[in-house]
């Protein structure tokens, strides 16, 4: 299951960067004004039979996208990056960033948290973004050229299977990605692994109520709309925990379907 959902993740966000990165060159080409899209699900990823009958197709849009971050975030970046965002948070606003740290956004796709992250953790810091997406990659990369900022790298692979050596980084953050892994166990795995001992993660994702079974969830909407995949409250604590980190602590922020909650996910690994 886990090759068949990367397989459709990827198609879809692909298609998505491809669509940014087709009118960036448009806009280079012809006409420097033109208006760039805002990536989003349409009605194919969004509901698995197509057809607008619940789960994301009927949610707000406020749940999801570049109107999560203030003003001010925004404006630091290409409106390439801002516009890209198909999170439900804004993880870089509570991972309480320090000057010097090593960050690692998981699921970066167009890269606005890794260059608002890039930001925080100044010259001597250093912010990494990984996807499986070869076209969010390209498209991450042309935005952290046009940004101006140095202090980042983009690096292809899973966030089941990160290729990143043990303790390499401070911070874990991401963006309402980990809920669309078929796999969440080996993510907390991963989490625990590359984070240095007292390392931190501070996550966006969508939360489940405890209530719902896994039917119900699903019945909300694919996988690619965030929603089928999503854990309960208690499934996410005792996850973390099973994977050794410790205080877990998750915060919902706002509703994005019945029962199903954006939130702020944090927890950390034990040692100095």
């Amino acid at each position: 299951m886990t090759q068949d959902l990367h397989q459709r993740m990827s198609e879809h966000y692909g298609a998505e960067a491809r669509r940014m990165l087709d009118a960036l060159d448009r806009r280079t080409t012809d006409d420097p004004r033109a208006a760039l899209p805002v990536l989003e699900d349409d009605g194919t990823a969004c509901c698995d039979d197509g057809a607008a009958t619940g789960g994301c197709c009927e949610s707000p849009a406020s749940s999801f996208g570049p109107e999560l971050y203030d003003a001010m975030e925004r404006a630091e970046l290409p409106d390439a990056a801002a516009l890209a965002s198909l999170g439900c948070g804004d993880p870089v606003a509570v991972a309480e960033l320090r000057p010097g740290e090593t960050v690692l956004d998981l699921g970066s796709g167009g890269g606005i948290d890794v260059l608002l992250s890039a930001r925080r953790v100044g010259p001597t810091g250093h912010a990494i973004g990984l996807d499986m997406t070869d076209d969010m990659l390209a498209l991450a990369r042309r935005n952290a050229a046009e940004a101006g900022v140095a202090n980042v790298e983009f690096v292809k692979g899973a966030i089941e299977a990160m290729p990143l050596p043990d303790a390499a980084v401070d911070v874990v953050i991401s963006n309402c990605v980990i809920n669309l892994a078929a796999d969440k166990s080996a993510v907390f795995r991963e989490i625990a692994r590359v984070l240095r001992p007292g390392g931190r993660m501070g996550v966006s994702d969508v939360v489940a109520e405890d209530a719902l079974s896994e039917t119900e969830r699903a019945e909300r909407g694919s996988w690619a709309a965030c929603y089928a995949g999503a854990l309960s409250f208690t499934e996410y604590r005792a996850g973390l925990a099973a994977a050794g980190m410790v205080d877990v602590e998750i915060v919902p922020t706002h509703a994005v379907a019945d029962r199903m909650h954006a939130a702020i996910v944090r927890a950390r690994r034990p040692g100095v």
